[in-house]
């Protein structure tokens, strides 16, 4: 299979098999997010949930594109991780697997909110800081740049979210006030008894945007944890998109090749100058391997790799160039370059339809299992009183809005915490900071403190042991 000889083939599919199980456990980790409030309102019975959100999960996956998925990859430059000896690249893609999938097991079975975001984040950094403590580490093992706008996505998002609920909450109360449908929204749910019907409706649409808004984020991150390992194990097959007609690349080249000449090296600084030279001899190795073949499929498959290799740095360089001030440029050039190097990005940043269909279902599948544990930490266990069906309208629709919003801008984002941070709002919007339970709290806090370390350091561990064995 893709010219490895067996072993590698059977660990090759074993790995995938692996990527399938973490978008699985993902996927009844995280059902939680989008029923709780549905179930607790006795808006839905809970096999009718689950079942409902876990079509809208494959739905987002279909439907979300791969922007967030292209963040995932970009985290981890491969293309400096990746040599000659597979052996190499099935370390690195079994350290950030077992990782994962080790650490969203063990928090779903004591029951606590944890991001699946967080864990696959975690296990990336590990690799790529353990692989720059190697004697022959070359260049960046960590996009730093994408690295810290993703740290401030998972930082800014559950504040966001806890804020917004409070914000909402308080909007319904003065809304609502004196009005028989206020009473209504406030009251706890009757034992067994279904809420009226409005309020039912409001409550299904949001269960239904968390649901698709789940998928098209978390879900894309699965497609770029497989991408991740088809890139590092058999690049020659997908280090570029194949269906690519080379002439609509050559344009975009040749206009990046005229704005760096323009530019003025002297007034640059030595390393930054040496990027510089070193940007225009890619576009010039780029030009000359397009012309000689009409797609990028025509390419042997030992130069794909050097190809994507040659497109990634070049834009990474022009990218951190245009943004110094040394460089005199006008703004309309500026644009130019950038648009270049986006029509240049649909070489790399693409997965195939396939991809995507084992990741829909997979992450589909596992939303319908397992996801009792969850759903009572976040029904029960965050607020001292049973969930209203204000409080749940109001953190799904926050969440929904949140992860909707993340996904457009290509930034991945923990729906758990999210979520969970949205109920603890809606708590305190009720009764104040006394009416959250402390152990719970405490235990999503330290689980949300320790994942990125904990993580970091068991793949970089296992991404270590791994090289030397291998």
């Amino acid at each position: 299979m893709f010219d490895l000889e067996l072993s590698y083939s059977i660990l090759l599919v074993l790995c995938l098999a692996a990527a399938c199980v973490f978008e699985f456990v993902n996927g009844f980790h995280d059902t939680a997010n989008a029923v709780a409030t549905v179930i607790y309102t006795n808006s839905l019975k809970p096999w009718v949930a689950v079942i409902w959100s876990g079509f809208m999960n494959s739905l987002g996956v279909f439907l979300g594109g791969i922007t967030v998925a292209m963040g995932i990859v970009n985290l981890l430059p491969v293309e400096t991780l990746v040599d000659q000896n597979i052996a190499h690249s099935i370390s690195m893609v079994a350290a950030l697997l077992l990782s994962a999938i080790f650490w969203n097991l063990l928090t779903w079975y004591f029951g606590i909110p944890c991001s699946s975001s967080h864990t696959l984040i975690g296990s990336i950094l590990g690799v790529g800081i353990a692989y720059s403590l190697l004697p022959e580490s070359i260049g960046d093992a960590v996009n730093w740049g994408k690295a810290q706008e993703i740290g401030l996505s998972l930082l800014i998002s559950p504040l966001f979210g806890f804020t917004m609920v409070i914000i909402l909450m308080f909007l319904l109360r003065t809304i609502t006030k004196d009005t028989p449908s206020g009473d209504d929204l406030f009251k706890e749910p009757k034992k067994n008894a279904p809420p009226p019907p409005w309020i039912r409706g409001i409550l299904l649409i949001t269960c239904t945007l968390v649901s698709f808004f789940h998928g098209q984020n978390d879900g894309q991150k699965g497609v770029g944890l497989v991408m991740l390992i088809l890139i590092g194990i058999v690049p020659g097959y997908f280090a570029l998109n194949g269906k690519m007609e080379t002439s609509s690349m050559i344009s975009p080249l040749k206009k990046i090749e005229v704005h760096i000449n323009a530019i003025d090296s002297s007034t640059l600084a030595q390393s930054d100058r040496i990027k510089l030279a070193e940007s225009l001899k890619m576009n010039q190795r780029l030009q000359q391997q397009f012309t000689t073949n009409e797609n990028l499929e025509e390419i042997p498959k030992e130069k794909r790799f050097d190809v994507r290799k040659d497109l990634l740095v070049m834009n990474r360089n022009i990218t951190g160039l245009l943004k110094k001030e040394e460089v005199r440029m006008s703004d309309k050039d500026k644009d130019s370059m950038k648009g270049s190097l986006k029509s240049l990005k649909k070489a790399t940043d693409y997965s195939p339809g396939w991809v995507i269909v084992m990741i829909s279902l997979s992450l589909g599948c596992g939303t319908m299992i397992g996801w009792k544990r969850i759903v009572k930490t976040i029904g029960e266990k965050i607020g001292k009183q049973h969930l209203t069906y204000a409080q749940g309208a109001s953190a799904e629709l926050v969440a929904a809005s949140t992860i909707g919003l993340s996904s457009y801008y290509g930034l991945p984002v923990s729906t758990t915490h999210v979520l969970s941070s949205g109920i603890a709002g809606s708590m305190v919007a009720s009764k104040g900071i006394k009416n959250l339970q402390p152990d719970t709290v405490r235990n999503i806090l330290i689980a949300w403190l320790l994942t990125l370390p904990v993580v970091m350091v068991m793949s970089g561990s296992l991404f270590l042991l791994f090289r030397t064995i291998f």
